[in-house]
Parts: C-alpha cells; structure tokens; sequence
C-alpha cells in the first residue's frame, strides 16, 4: 500500500479493511475490493431501508439495471430519483446518514455535510429570488438492487452541488464514480447564526494546492501547463454517464520539477481521500500499475494565477480524470467564488465500459 491516506474511515463502523485484489479485464485493468466498505455498506443499506415506511421505500429502491442508475447531475433539480431527507422522519434521516457515512472517509463525510449546510447560505441571500429551492435536507438517496452478500446493487446520494455513486458486486465494492462535490460560496464571507462561519473553505485543499502547483512552474513547463488564458466554462461532460475521452493535454508528471511532481501527488491524494482508505488506496495502484504509471499522467490549467478571478485545472491519465473550475460568482456577487470539481473513472463509470 502506498503512503496512507489522510483519514481513516469511522471506527463507529467496525470498518475492516479487506484485501485488495487485482485483475486484468476487458477494457482495462480493474481493482476489486474484499469486504471492508461495500460489507458495512450493505449493513446500513439495509437499515435504512427498514426504517422507511412501504412508500417510501417505493420510491428508494429501484431495479440495478434501471436507467436511472447512470443518470447523475449536481445542479438544483426539481425532480430527482430517490427518498430526500426533507421527507424523512428524524430517525429515518440518522439512517441515511449513518448509509452516507459508511460509504466515505470521515473527511469526505465532513465535507459532504458542510456542503449540504452551503445551502442555508443560499436560501438566506436567494430566499424568494429564482425558481431554485436551496434546502440542507434537499439531498436524496437511492438503492439500486438488492443489498446482499451476492449480485449486483448500486447506491446514489446527490444534490445540488454533490453527487456520490457507488457499485458493489458480490460483496465487492468495484466503482465509486462519479464523486462530484461543488462549493457556493467556496470561501465563506459572511457569518449567519447555526450556519457555516465566516472563513469556512470546505474545498481548501482542492483549490489552494492548486495553485501552490501551478505558481511553482515556470518558464516552458509554466508555458506548457498553461493551455488557456480563460479558465475552462465547467467541468466536461456534466451528467454524461461516462467520463470524456479526449486527447490529453498539459505538462506530463515527468516533465515537472521535484516540488510540483509533490504537490501534483498531494493534490490526487486529496481527491482520494474523499473515498474509504482502501478505495484510496486502490485508486492509487491502479495508477501506478497504468502504462507509465504516475509519469503519464497530465496536468492542465486554465485561467487566472490567482484567487479571486476565474481558473480552472485538469489531472488526467490512464485510470481518472480530475477537473476543477471556480469561474462563477457566488449568491452575493463575488466572483469565482463557487466551485465545480470532479473524480471519474476513465476506465468506465458506474462499473460499465468506457464510451
């Protein structure tokens, strides 16, 4: 196993980290995890399920072959599959959320809750303005299947500005893509009682090593990084069931110096850390085990050098695609303050082969 990642999953959970085992398929090289998080997974699946009445419930699960598995997106919908926590009783939503939880790393918990509290903010400066409902409990939950020890079942928790999809086959978790998380405000100005305060950057890391990244180039490797003045307008294929396949651009990791090869590291790592140790862990041999490893992979940006003005950047290789984009301004006008980012599986989302 490669160097550790940030957080360990709860140990509320009675996580065990189970053995990872890889194995050459069609399509490319697939990592399967034993037990571990898809087991404690099924575990809380099944609890939140009890805990809802028959309609509810109706509404929560749907076949693992559905269309709808694969149809995904993180802005404000009126319409979404699933149960949200708004129609929940207390007890029902202290299930879901124990479901979301055993599903990521404590980090990517937190960070996931403190995006869904975002949501206060908005309504209090959007309250009455535009068509868009901003809710903290406007977040959904869908189990695709059956949760069992064997076949096939699939979990989906999104809303505005997160979307978490998950597939396990046979008690192996085998994808967790897309994971996108999004951030309005991404640096919070103001305070207001019982929300996030003033200075919350739910998404620090995302952007700040970033630009730690991009300000250590210089000279040609500064000229080859850069591929655009204008940041890109949003991540690509929003929605799209699977990730994009276009030819990639940027400066290699070969070609950066010591410290950015370090930062550009980190900065994957960060992303990763969102997802259960071994799912990290797992995304991580898969890069390495790609043909040229950590050396092929590309690092693209966009944009402004600095906070405050539209940027954007892409990692990109053989096994992922990161993107990041803060163009927008966020509810109260300050621009590039509202973040995009994304981690998917180039090798085919959804546990499904690459377009």
């Amino acid at each position: 196993m490669r160097l550790p990642v940030f957080l360990s999953p709860s140990r509320s959970l009675s996580v065990l980290v189970g053995a990872v085992v890889c194995t050459l398929v069609a399509g490319g090289l697939t990592a399967r995890l034993r037990g571990g998080t898809a087991d404690t997974m099924a575990v809380a699946a099944v609890a939140w399920l009890d805990a809802l009445n028959e309609e509810q419930r109706a509404l929560a699960t749907t076949g693992f072959s559905d269309e709808s598995r694969v149809g995904w997106h993180f802005i404000p919908k009126n319409d979404r599959k699933g149960v949200q926590l708004r129609d929940m009783t207390e007890a029902q939503r202290k299930a879901a959320r124990q479901l979301l939880r055993s599903a990521l790393s404590q980090l990517g918990y937190a960070k996931s809750t403190t995006i869904m509290e975002l949501e206060g903010i908005l309504n209090a400066h959007e309250a009455g303005k535009g068509a868009n409902v901003r809710d903290p409990l406007r977040y959904y939950f869908t189990i695709f299947g059956t949760p069992a020890e064997t076949g096939s079942w699939g979990l989906a928790v999104e809303g505005h500005h997160l979307s978490y999809n998950f597939t396990i086959r046979d008690g192996k978790l085998v994808d967790t893509t897309p994971q996108f998380m999004g951030a309005n405000p991404a640096v919070v100005k103001g305070s207001l009682e019982g929300l996030p305060k003033e200075g919350t950057q739910v998404l620090r890391d995302e952007e700040m090593l970033g630009f730690e990244l991009v300000n250590t180039l210089k000279g040609d490797a500064l000229a080859k990084a850069v591929v655009a003045e204008e940041a890109f307008k949003e991540i690509r294929a929003a929605g799209e069931p699977q990730a994009p396949q276009e030819p990639l651009v940027g400066i290699t990791y070969a070609e950066l110096p010591g410290t950015a090869k370090s930062l550009l590291e980190r900065l994957v790592k960060v992303y990763c850390s969102t997802m259960p140790e071994e799912v990290a862990a797992e995304r991580l041999s898969l890069i390495d085990a790609a043909e040229g490893g950590w050396n092929s992979i590309y690092f693209s940006w966009a944009g402004a050098l600095e906070p405050g003005i539209g940027h954007s950047y892409r990692i990109e290789g053989a096994t992922f695609v990161i993107e990041f984009v803060n163009v927008q301004p966020d509810a109260e006008g300050n621009i590039a303050n509202h973040i995009h980012c994304v981690w998917r599986d180039k090798t085919g989302d959804f546990d499904l082969p690459a377009a």
